[in-house]
């Protein structure tokens, strides 16, 4: 069996934790700051663990993680 590729655009972005879980940080945090609140710029800088439904996803796009 050939080896199986890794999608490069999701290793960039997400990773998986010791226990399992893939982390990601969240979206809408690099540009048109100044009409957002510090207390919302301040939440997007905290990973939040990725949703259940996409975990199939991940580890078909992310096999050796």
């Amino acid at each position: 069996m050939p080896k199986m590729k890794t999608n490069r655009s999701a290793a960039k972005r997400i990773k998986k934790t010791g226990s399992g879980a893939f982390r990601r940080y969240k979206a809408y945090g690099s540009h048109i700051l100044t009409k957002k609140s510090n207390k919302r710029k301040r939440g997007y800088r905290q990973s939040v663990n990725c949703s259940k439904a996409n975990e199939a996803a991940l580890k078909v796009m992310l096999p050796y993680s």
